[in-house]
């Protein structure tokens, strides 16, 4: 019918299996009005009608954990839906048990109780005419914010997340982990003052029993922050996403849609510092791209004459650091942004109401849709390219937003067989620290940290030691390299003296 679903994915485990991974993440699968492609959930013990039943999400399950993947389920609890039951309850009466599972607040003034701003443009506040109050919503109006300060919502949450541990899911990617402890009435939305005793009240009533994997999606935390979330005592979570070296490519203090070229010294001194501050004591994730970011390949490699060479690139680079890599659908096979040419095209609540916004302040069509073109999210979500056949064969049914045209040629099925291709390249990786602890453990090393082209480190353990070389560049880059033994390279050859455009060179001593 033109939408991904459960099937779907039980369909393609033996192409996930081929490529590697042992954890897939989905985004929401639960019931949903889609007012924010499944971030406003209606129910969360139920799967939403476009993606399938419960009986399609227990058989996905069963089959990927006897291959040996774990499912990661999006756990979106900051706010819900306000088709949810206990928001239609709430909005009913004041007297309603589960007014307080929310955020209400008188007018000041005749107007909204402060200046609290949504991340989705406009205020955050949605006056409601039938109790004369205002409901807090830090994204679509129809995703009010839920209270934390309230134990018997706290407490039906984890019942919920219980519920799902029980069916055998591998764990949770926690959606705006750091908005719940928010204080609106001071403007505190992000890391307010009792966010880490709800986590670790959530750690201990939920998975914190349990040898399961969790990782929270942290926006606005920085590296002090974030060591409170990933600490040695587990109290916490696995892992966090933390977002400090995709903001490079933006003008300084200002939003993602604000362009500015890349700050290449800046981002080798970010990912230097994550990988440095986390040694021995937490954990990093590792990721170039998500379902709310631009395809990696766009943003900082070459989509023309070293399409190919740029996307190994980035991928060496990746997942030859400490952590945990992330692959994000279609990543793996060089899946590269969309330019839709008409707003009407695009489907993301954010880029739509962000259109609106710039707009109507007075910038031109063509400025503001060139920043959606470098920054929309629904660069990200196109339909994941398995051949060259009508949609790119992700159905038979126009889908629910539109197929990059360059499916064509960028597809999983000229690339399965290909010893050279981009998807065979991930597999090499993600066999090369399957097999080798240094990759898991070693100790990280930046070199070369001042030079405006390579990105070059080291990671030792013992007597063993890789050096990773990368050009960011579609430059040839005269440089002297290690003559230690070549592991993984995107060319075919390596030269003694040279980087070549975007090459990436994994040498290996003992």
């Amino acid at each position: 019918d033109g939408i991904g679903d459960l099937r779907g994915i039980i369909e393609k485990l033996d192409y996930l299996q081929l490529l590697g991974i042992d954890v897939i993440w989905l985004s929401p699968t639960f019931k949903s009005p889609n007012d924010d492609n499944g971030y406003d959930i209606s129910d969360y013990e139920d799967i939403m009608d476009e993606f399938g039943t419960m009986a399609d999400l227990d058989e996905l399950l069963l089959k990927a954990n006897n291959i040996g993947i774990k499912i990661l389920l999006d756990l979106v609890v900051n706010h819900s839906s306000d088709e949810h039951k206990w928001f239609i309850s709430a909005q009913s009466s004041k007297d309603s048990e589960y007014r307080d599972y929310y955020i209400w607040r008188d007018p000041v003034n005749g107007a909204a109780p402060n200046e609290l701003q949504s991340f989705f443009f406009g205020s955050a506040w949605e006056f409601d005419y039938a109790s004369n109050q205002y409901y807090m919503h830090l994204f679509s109006k129809k995703q009010p914010d839920l209270n934390w300060e309230n134990p018997k919502m706290r407490t039906d949450i984890y019942k919920m997340m219980n519920f799902w541990i029980d069916k055998g899911i591998g764990g949770f990617r926690i959606d705006t982990a750091e908005l719940y402890g928010k204080v609106p009435d001071e403007m505190i939305t992000a890391n307010g003052p009792l966010l880490h005793d709800y986590i670790k009240e959530m750690n201990k009533e939920t998975f914190g029993r349990k040898d399961l994997l969790t990782v929270g999606e942290c926006w606005a935390s920085t590296l002090p922050e974030v060591m409170k979330y990933v600490n040695d005592d587990a109290s916490e979570f696995s892992m966090v996403f933390e977002f400090e070296h995709l903001c490079f490519d933006h003008v300084p203090g200002k939003d993602k849609w604000h362009l500015s070229p890349l700050d290449f010294i800046g981002l080798k001194a970010n990912i230097n510092k994550w990988q440095n501050n986390f040694e021995n004591i937490g954990w990093n994730s590792l990721f170039w791209n998500n379902h709310d970011t631009a395809r990696a390949v766009s943003r900082f490699g070459n989509t023309g004459k070293y399409w190919t060479e740029s996307a190994k690139m980035l991928a060496t680079l990746l997942h030859c650091l400490k952590g945990t890599p992330y692959i994000y659908q279609g990543e793996e096979i060089g899946m590269t942004n969309i330019a839709f040419e008409s707003i009407h095209d695009y489907r993301d609540i954010e880029t739509i109401n962000f259109y609106k916004s710039w707009t109507d302040e007075g910038h031109s069509p063509d400025e503001t849709m060139q920043s959606i073109y470098a920054k929309s999210r629904d660069n990200s979500r196109t339909p994941m390219q398995w051949n060259n056949s009508n949609f790119g064969g992700f159905s038979q049914a126009e889908p629910w937003i539109k197929v990059n045209p360059n499916f064509a040629t960028i597809n999983v099925e000229s690339q399965v067989n290909d010893d050279n291709s981009i998807f065979n390249h991930y597999r090499k990786l993600i066999q090369l620290r399957k097999e080798m602890d240094l990759l898991v453990f070693g100790k990280f090393e930046m070199i070369l940290s001042e030079h405006s082209k390579i990105f070059a480190y080291t990671r030792t353990q013992g007597d063993e030691k890789i050096t990773v070389y990368c050009n960011f560049t579609s430059d040839l880059v005269a440089c002297t390299l290690p003559t230690d033994r070549i592991l993984l390279s995107n060319y075919k050859e390596c030269l003694s003296d040279t980087l070549r455009p975007y090459e990436a060179i994994i040498f290996y001593n003992k």
